[in-house]
């Protein structure tokens, strides 16, 4: 008997996630030295961790024959500190990608419908379609969430709905206002997804802690992966009713979160000017980059987030082009834009380098 017969028969359609090329991969394949490449395709913070999230995360290795803290008490009692909860309303993940799968583990079963917009984080569809439920895709409206649409493509099936804001790929937000009343009006069988996984490079991010202080089936969800420069360690956390963060807890394997993100993750969130003056560099970023893409004519979807989409014409050929050079960013084909490529914002030097390179293979 071949082994594909005794597969569940969804795991061979399943979709697999396309990360963007690690820099000992392109050097490798391309004959480059790995030091002289730039990669601008993950969002990952060129700045890397905090020097406090370092240091912590160092002395963690001195017990590393220890298991980590299954229950990230540490983690939870600062988040709880931070956002006036109880540290039973979070939930701590392997990144912010495992929470999305424990929600599908707690809430779906073949059949049922997950709203989400399109496009948007990949994750949301691959989980969907890993329990044998049915995403249900509505389009953007000028590259934003629409938020009535998604709230009238909810049926009685609908058991999750995925909003992110600041949404990726596309980097647009949607108002507090606006994601208020729309989780107000959703029905009592739907649990509303909220993904901030790039709020604190927004000025004024959505604060959504209202709804669940009204009790209301709404999960937060947010990682230490972006601003704070901890993407290899992997952790990330949700915020909900206690009622809600017991059943993730119930799915959530035993020891998921390492020792040594576990330290780091509560350093870094002690070291609020690292992450002030990485908003302030993302900012000044992105005006460098807009300003670069529209000298060379190129259109730009402007954004909120620390990466920006940019229209190339052929995507995929200018992304080549630019790898064969040492620039690593990220194709938009899989997300249905052949012609666009969305680049993470980097240091000036890095940004620089980009737009100067970007311009030769565009003239060539």
């Amino acid at each position: 008997m071949k082994l594909e017969n005794l597969v569940n028969p969804s795991v061979l359609t399943q979709p697999v996630y396309e990360p963007g090329k690690p820099i000992e991969d392109v050097a490798r394949e391309l004959g480059l030295d790995a030091s002289t490449i730039i990669k601008l395709a993950s969002n990952e913070n060129p700045f890397g961790p905090s020097p406090l999230a370092k240091a912590a995360a160092v002395r963690a290795l001195d017990q590393g024959e220890l298991y980590p803290d299954g229950g990230c008490v540490a983690l939870r009692a600062n988040l709880a500190r931070i956002y006036g909860f109880d540290a039973s309303q979070f939930v701590i993940g392997n990144g912010s990608n495992e929470l999305i799968e424990l929600l599908g583990h707690v809430f779906l079963r073949p059949g049922d419908e997950v709203v989400m917009g399109n496009p948007s984080f990949a994750v949301y569809k691959l989980v969907t379609l890993l329990f044998g439920a049915k995403p249900v895709e509505v389009p953007l409206v000028n590259h934003t969430h629409d938020l009535s649409a998604l709230a009238a493509a909810v049926t009685p099936k609908t058991k999750l709905i995925f909003v992110p804001s600041p949404n990726n790929p596309m980097g647009t937000a949607n108002t507090e206002a606006d994601l208020l009343a729309f989780a107000r009006g959703l029905p009592a069988h739907v649990v509303f997804v909220f993904d901030e996984a790039y709020a604190e490079y927004l000025a004024s991010p959505p604060d959504l802690r209202p709804l669940i202080s009204e009790g209301r089936k709404v999960v937060c969800l947010r990682t230490f992966s972006k601003i704070y420069g901890l993407a290899s360690l992997r952790v990330g956390y949700g915020y909900a009713t206690p009622e809600m963060t017991a059943l993730l807890n119930r799915v959530r394997q035993p020891f998921n979160v390492n020792a040594i993100g576990q330290a780091a993750a509560i350093a870094a969130l002690a070291d609020s000017e690292f992450v002030a003056k990485c908003v302030r560099e993302n900012q000044a970023g992105l005006v460098q980059l807009e300003s670069g893409f529209k000298a060379l004519g190129l259109e730009i979807v402007p954004s909120v987030a620390n990466f920006i989409l940019v229209r190339a014409g052929d995507g995929a050929g200018v992304f080549v082009e630019l790898q064969k050079r040492g620039i690593i960013l990220r194709p938009m084909r899989p997300y249905g834009m052949p012609e666009w490529l969305r680049v993470t914002v980097g240091t000036r030097a890095q940004n620089e380098r980009l737009l100067t390179t970007l311009a030769g293979v565009l003239r060539g």
